[in-house]
């Protein structure tokens, strides 16, 4: 479930680079937020095996 919010959220930083053109501060935060999900998907996934 996260990996997917993830996904989404670099989808949304990539639409807001490309088409948008949002503030960067915006764009930043969505990049950021995605790799947070991300890693911590990452370290739940390496726990659990």
């Amino acid at each position: 479930m996260l990996f997917t919010i993830a996904a989404i959220l670099f989808v949304l930083w990539i639409l807001g680079l490309v088409v948008f053109k949002v503030s960067g501060a915006v764009i930043h935060l969505l990049l950021v937020l995605a790799i947070i999900v991300g890693l911590v998907q990452l370290f739940r996934v390496r726990r659990g095996v």
